[in-house]
């Protein structure tokens, strides 16, 4: 099985481009964050055409959350509330950030993290309650499915071979910040494992450029796209790749995907 996770930035602004690329690399789940778009208006016939069962969970022009399988999707559930209910979650729901299903005994979960804005702000504030709720989401998620792949767009470069720049204790900058890398660490002290860092312990492996400055060419990136993966997953992990083509192609997203395979 391969699942592939991929912020897409509008899958209607990229369909031509996430159709494309499942032609040339059929995986049997494609986790999509940033669709930007209602479930009413999202497009499903390109990818049912494809022989792909869309899960959505979207809302107008921000955030948005998707799972696409060729296999049946069981056990389709959306943001935290299901788990950790109302009282607990309140308004973190509100934002579509996160679903959930079963797919051939995997829980598959695609999320999609606060990027933060700046560092102390009320949107950086935002960010760190929504990562307690989802350590406390993926405790409990856990106790009832030991094959668990959570796999999105964190917005946090795990440590400085995650980004083009090194981090300076003084200059705290927002996906880098020991809060926000403690926050990572605190979700694999549940017994999750980063798939990519299993193969491939390099820096300057990126799944996201800025569109200025030449980013791209000059491969000034930050790896904030991330499988984590229960432990009985991760073990059964044999590779785990980033595929930067879509970057290189015309009005690309800012993100690539990132595929993992058991």
């Amino acid at each position: 099985m391969k699942i592939a996770t991929w912020n897409v930035n509008s899958v209607r602004t990229r369909l031509e481009h996430v159709t494309n690329w499942l032609l040339a690399n059929p995986v049997e789940v494609l986790c999509l964050q940033e669709t930007k778009v209602i479930d009413a208006d999202f497009p499903r016939s390109p990818f049912t055409e494809l022989g792909y069962h869309p899960a959505v969970c979207g809302q107008k022009s921000y955030n948005g959350v998707a799972i696409l399988s060729r296999l049946p999707l069981e056990e389709v559930t959306v943001g935290f509330t299901p788990q950790l209910g109302e009282a607990t979650v309140g308004e973190f729901d509100v934002q579509k950030r996160l679903i959930s299903a079963t797919v051939a005994g995997v829980r598959v979960i695609s999320v999609y993290i606060p990027n933060g804005a700046d560092y102390g702000s009320e949107k950086y504030l935002y960010k760190l309650h929504w990562l307690k709720l989802l350590r406390e989401y993926l405790q409990r998620t856990l106790k009832d499915y030991p094959d668990l792949c959570i796999c999105g767009d964190y917005n946090i470069a795990p440590d400085d071979r995650d980004i083009h720049f090194t981090t300076e204790p003084n200059r705290p900058v927002t996906g880098t910040t020991e809060v926000e890398r403690q926050a990572f660490k605190d979700l694999l002290a549940l017994g999750l494992g980063d798939a990519f860092r299993k193969f491939n312990a390099e820096a300057e492996q990126y799944s996201w450029w800025d569109y200025r400055a030449a980013a791209f060419r000059r491969n000034l990136g930050w790896r904030i796209d991330h499988h984590l993966l229960s432990h009985p997953l991760y073990e059964k992990a044999i590779a785990c790749t980033i595929d930067v083509t879509p970057r290189q192609w015309t009005k690309p997203s800012d993100h690539t995907p990132v595929v993992v395979e058991f």
